[in-house]
């Protein structure tokens, strides 16, 4: 494993994190606690020493997995943990949903709310590092949840303050960096191989203010390991029904189609590695979070932190 500072402010971290939600008992289809902890364990074994979830993952399940795992080993093995809060699922909770709606509230009463169950669920006196959790533009216009987040790091009640881009408004958000580089200490972005909007204005912005960068979504729901074709589909209770449709899959294939000959030419890799690798590849990134739900996923996932002899240049364009 390599390790990396995240930004100039932030904490050290491994290069390949742990990616929460798909541990989380909701929106990926049927989850297995058992195996889900055992893939934490191997994880940090292995040398993982970051570890991405959110309050909304599982409805704080995803949290209480990382903490059962943590009292299990009897001490945090330098373990930075992010968690992210504003989407307000507690209304939800006697609802019988196949997935998990998006209810976003960054009122102060909920920021702080969140933040103190979070600390319960992982139990913990201070979160290492709170995310807003992908807010809509017009959200990001107030001053609210920025106010609250600054005053979250500066009671002691968050350690780094981040930002979780939403996506496909990686250049329509960009400015708030801008605007708050000064309070933020990292950023979460979506990109891989297939989606590089944040190439354009996101990542020149953060490496000009020093912000850490952490990369979601770095095998688009599995897409970039091989494992679907057009015929794919998802249960109900899997969001890979959605964001996966038969529409959006065939447009990724056949961007993914063309650049089979690159796959091809590093076969001693899965495709799972080099799509995390060219996630690491950019002078801009310090961590990727693809989700580990096994400990087969956790060997293949790690191997990308040692491929650092692919460049950026080797990697595809998208022309």
């Amino acid at each position: 494993m390599k390790y990396t500072k995240l930004g100039k402010n932030g904490p050290t971290v491994s290069t390949v994190g742990f990616g929460a939600w798909g541990i989380s008992g909701r929106d990926w289809g049927a989850a297995d606690d058992d195996a889900a902890v055992r893939a934490l364990h191997e994880a940090i074994d292995k040398g993982v020493t970051f570890i991405d979830t959110a309050d909304v993952y599982g409805y704080g399940h995803s949290e209480e997995l990382i903490a059962r795992v943590i009292r299990e080993r009897e001490k945090r093995d330098d373990l930075v943990i992010a968690t992210k809060a504003g989407n307000n699922f507690y209304p939800l909770l006697d609802k019988h949903l196949p997935v998990t709606p998006v209810n976003h509230d960054y009122s102060r009463e909920h920021l702080i709310f969140a933040v103190e169950q979070s600390l319960k669920r992982l139990g913990v006196e201070t979160l290492d590092i709170l995310q807003l959790h992908s807010p809509d533009t017009e959200i990001l216009e107030r001053d609210e949840p920025w106010e609250v987040l600054e005053s979250l790091k500066r009671s002691g009640k968050i350690r780094y303050a981040g930002w979780s881009v939403q996506s496909f408004r990686e250049t329509e958000q960009a400015p708030f960096l801008e605007r708050h580089h000064d309070l933020l200490d990292v950023i979460q972005v979506r990109y891989n191989l297939l989606e590089r909007e944040a190439e354009k204005k996101l990542f020149p912005l953060a490496m000009q203010y020093g912000t850490g960068i952490i990369v979601r979504i770095p095998i688009l729901f599995g897409l970039l390991a091989g494992k679907f074709n057009r015929e794919t589909r998802f249960p109900e209770n899997d969001h890979r029904k959605i964001n996966l449709s038969p529409e959006k899959l065939d447009l990724y294939l056949s961007q993914l189609e063309k650049m089979m000959p690159f796959f091809e030419k590093y076969d001693n890799y899965t495709m799972t590695q080099l799509s995390l690798r060219f996630c690491l590849s950019h002078p801009a990134t310090h961590t990727v979070i693809p989700g580990m739900r096994t400990v087969e996923q956790v060997h293949e996932n790690i191997g990308a932190a040692e491929m650092d002899y692919i460049s950026y240049k080797d990697f595809p364009s998208l022309d």
